[in-house]
C-alpha cells in the first residue's frame, strides 16, 4: 500500500524513523540513532553535540513529514486496546526526542509515558519538550538500555518500540523484558523500517542513475556488520517470546511534489550521514557525487523540487496473553 501526503500536519507526531537511522529515524541500542559509524574531528565534544543536534532535527523532521502514518498506527493500537481509554501506562522503548511519546500521549488522553533511552541528552530534550507542551506531569524519563530489561517497570498497558529493537545485541532478552513490563493482556507495538529513506528520482541523479541504489547496497553491507537484526522477522520472534501477534502490516510511504516544508533539510541530513558512514567504502566518484548533493550547488538537495521521499515501514502489534 502506498500513501501519498503532499502536506502532512505540522504538529509533532512521530514516525518510526530513520531514522531513523532511525531512521529514523537510526540510533544504536537505545532507539533512533544513525546506522554505521561516522567520522569525528579533533574536538570530540563539539562534534558529539553537533551530531546530537543533527540527529534530533532528523527525528523531528521525520515525525512531521510522516505524521499521517503514525496517526494511523496509534489508531490501530487504540482499536486493539478497546479504545483510547484502554491505555493508561505506556513505555516508549528507545524514546529519542519523544516523537512517539507525544503521539501516544495525544491518542491516549489519560496515559502517562515512561520514556526509556540510554542517551541522557535525548531524555533531557524530551523532558524539556514535554514541559513546553504542558505535558511534563505525564512523562517519566528512565535512562536504560533497551536490551537490558526494564527493572522496576511493570503493569504497562502498552510498550512502544520504534526503530529500537533491531539495535539490541540480544533481541530475545529485550522482548522478554518488554513482556515482563506489560500487564497480562497488554500490547507490544514493534515499528521498524528497512533502512534510511530514499530521495532521488530515477532520472537525473548526480553521479548517474543508480547512485542511491549503490549507496543503499553499501549501507546494507555496513548494517549487516553493525546491526544484523535490521530487517528481522519480528513476527516470528514475538511468537517465540510468548506474544500473540494480532496485526502485521508493511506500508510503502511516498511523498511527491508539492513537497512539504523540511524535505530538503531532511534529505541533506540523511545524505550527510550516509556520506560519513560510507567514506572509504564506496568509489571516489560516488563519494564526490554525494558531496555534490550537500555542497550548496545546483544539485544540493535543499535546492531541488524533484525529490521523491520513499520509506518502507513495518508494524507488528502483539499481545501478552492473559
Amino acid at each position: 500500500m502506498t500513501r501519498s501526503a503532499s502536506r502532512p500536519p505540522a504538529h509533532d507526531h512521530g514516525a518510526t524513523s530513520p531514522a531513523h537511522d532511525h531512521q529514523a529515524q537510526d540510533r544504536p541500542a537505545h532507539g533512533h540513532h544513525t546506522h554505521g559509524h561516522e567520522h569525528h574531528g579533533h574536538d570530540h565534544h563539539t562534534d558529539d553535540a553537533v551530531r546530537d543536534d543533527e540527529l534530533a532535527e532528523m527525528l523531528d523532521l521525520d515525525a512531521a513529514l510522516f505524521a499521517p502514518y503514525i496517526e494511523s498506527v496509534t489508531a490501530r493500537i487504540a482499536h486493539l486496546a478497546g479504545g483510547a481509554e484502554g491505555v493508561g501506562h505506556v513505555v516508549d522503548l528507545g524514546s529519542g526526542t519523544g516523537t512517539g511519546t507525544f503521539a501516544l500521549l495525544e491518542r491516549f488522553p489519560r496515559a502517562t509515558v515512561t520514556a526509556v533511552d540510554s542517551s541522557p541528552t535525548m531524555l533531557a530534550r524530551l523532558v524539556e519538550a514535554a514541559r513546553a507542551k504542558g505535558l511534563g506531569d505525564r512523562v517519566r524519563p528512565l535512562e536504560a538500555d533497551a536490551g537490558d530489561g526494564l527493572a522496576g517497570v511493570e503493569d504497562a498497558d502498552l510498550v512502544w518500540a520504534s526503530a529500537s529493537l533491531h539495535h539490541v545485541d540480544d533481541p530475545a532478552a529485550a522482548l522478554a523484558g518488554a513482556r515482563a513490563a506489560l500487564r497480562p493482556g497488554g500490547l507490544l507495538a514493534v515499528a521498524e523500517l528497512d533502512g534510511l529513506p530514499r530521495f532521488l528520482p530515477d532520472a537525473g541523479e548526480e553521479g548517474g542513475p543508480g547512485l542511491e541504489a549503490r549507496c543503499r547496497e553499501a549501507m546494507d553491507a555496513l548494517h549487516g556488520e553493525q546491526v544484523p537484526h535490521l530487517g528481522a522477522d519480528w513476527g516470528q520472534r514475538l511468537t517465540e517470546a510468548g506474544f500473540t501477534v494480532e496485526h502485521e502490516h508493511t506500508e510503502r510511504l511516498e511523498l511527491r511534489a508539492p513537497l512539504p516544508e523540511g524535505v530538503g533539510r531532511y534529505a541533506r541530513i540523511v545524505f550527510s550521514r550516509i556520506r560519513g558512514a560510507l567514506d572509504g567504502r564506496i568509489a571516489p566518484a560516488d563519494l564526490a557525487a554525494l558531496g555534490a548533493l550537500l555542497d550548496g550547488g545546483p544539485q544540493d538537495v535543499r535546492h531541488r523540487d524533484d525529490l521523491v521521499v520513499r520509506s518502507v515501514r513495518e508494524l507488528w502489534l502483539a499481545r501478552r496473553p492473559s
